[in-house]
C-alpha cells in the first residue's frame, strides 16, 4: 500500500507543478499581451502619420506636376513614389489590424480562460486527492484488519488442533 501512496503522491505533485507553471505563466502571457497592445497603438500613430506625410508629399508632387517645364516630370516622379509609399501604409495598416483582430484580443480572451480553468482545475484536484487519500488510507485500514482477524483466526484454529479441540 506505500507504493500506491508513493505514486499518488508522485502523480499529484506532478500534476501541482503542471498547474503551478500555468499559474506562474499569467504574468508572461499579460506582459506579452500588454506590450503587444502598445505596440498596435504606435503602429496606428505611425499610420496616421505616414497618411498625413504621404498627403502633404503628393500636393507637393501636385504642385510639381502642374508646373510648365522639367519640373513636371519630377512631379510625375514623385508621384509615383507617393503611390508606391501608399501601397506600404496599406500593407502597414494591415498588419496593424491583423495583430489586434488575430493576436492581442483572442489572446486576451484566452488569458481569462486559463485563470478560470487552472484555478478550477486546482480546486478540483485538491478535492479529488484529498478524497482519493482518504479512501487509500481506508481501504489500506479496512486490509490490516482484515490481515490481524485472518491472523488469529489461524492461530486459534492452530491452539485447537495443538490442545485437541
Amino acid at each position: 500500500m506505500e507504493t500506491v501512496e508513493k505514486e499518488c503522491g508522485a502523480l499529484g505533485g506532478l500534476f501541482q507543478a503542471i498547474v503551478n507553471d500555468m499559474k506562474c505563466s499569467y504574468p508572461v502571457w499579460e506582459d506579452f499581451s500588454a506590450k503587444a497592445t502598445k505596440l498596435h497603438s504606435q503602429l496606428r500613430t505611425t499610420v496616421l502619420a505616414a497618411v498625413a506625410f504621404l498627403d502633404a508629399f503628393q500636393k507637393v508632387a501636385d504642385m510639381a506636376t502642374n508646373t510648365r517645364g522639367a519640373t513636371r516630370d519630377i512631379g510625375s516622379a514623385l508621384t509615383r513614389m507617393c503611390m508606391r509609399h501608399r501601397s506600404i501604409e496599406a500593407k502597414l495598416r494591415q498588419f496593424t489590424n491583423a495583430l489586434m483582430e488575430s493576436l492581442i484580443t483572442p489572446l486576451q480572451d484566452r488569458i481569462e480562460d486559463w485563470k478560470k480553468t487552472a484555478n478550477q482545475l486546482d480546486k478540483d484536484h485538491a478535492k479529488e486527492y484529498k478524497r482519493s487519500r482518504h479512501e487509500i488510507k481506508k481501504k489500506s485500514s479496512d486490509t490490516m484488519k482484515l490481515q490481524k482477524k485472518a491472523r488469529k483466526g489461524t492461530l486459534q484454529n492452530e491452539e485447537r488442533v495443538f490442545h485437541g479441540n
